[in-house]
């Protein structure tokens, strides 16, 4: 059973967490392993394993990036610790940004690298934002999986740019 699947609810790349929290409590008490004390321990088992699997459905709900993740895992097309080829002119491009990084304590510069990163958050969404906004699991093609694999690690340099950018701030 993957998360959908568990929640009864179509497979997508935004998920709507606040209109599945309801959800999310009303599976989590029918499944919170206390109300299965006195059963067998084959249905204690199970409801240890529902209960974790709502959770860890639950968190990856919670982010977009986790979900598009998860949602490529279901498609086979990303897998554990892949080393996925990135186009050079794309990786030069956060090569650039990432050794203007060292001079990012200086506010300018680092106004700059923001932009920058921003620029390239727009490039690499614009191609794919019909296909995440719109994503229709019976429908998507391998050609648009590839698509969304690639947005997704283009996705992961940029992450990583934010995050040290942030921790200069």
């Amino acid at each position: 059973m993957n998360y959908f699947e568990l929640f009864a609810i179509p497979v997508s790349l935004k998920v709507n967490t606040k209109e599945l929290a309801p959800r999310f409590f009303e599976l989590s008490k029918k499944y919170h392993p206390d109300f299965f004390i006195k059963d067998s321990v084959e249905a204690q088992a199970e409801a240890l394993e529902k209960s974790s699997l709502l959770n860890k459905a639950w968190k990856t709900f919670q982010s977009e990036d986790a979900t598009l993740k998860y949602v490529l895992q279901l498609k086979n097309r990303i897998e554990e610790e892949e080393k996925y080829e990135l186009p050079p002119d794309f990786l030069m491009e956060v090569l650039e940004i990432n050794e203007s990084l060292m001079d990012a304590d200086e506010p300018e510069v680092a106004e700059n690298i923001r932009s920058s990163v921003n620029r390239l958050y727009e490039e690499i969404y614009n191609p794919v934002r019909q296909l995440v906004e719109n994503y229709k699991d019976e429908t998507v093609s391998d050609t648009e999986l590839g698509q969304l694999k690639e947005y997704y690690y283009k996705k992961k340099y940029l992450d990583r740019i934010s995050s040290q950018l942030a921790g200069k701030s």
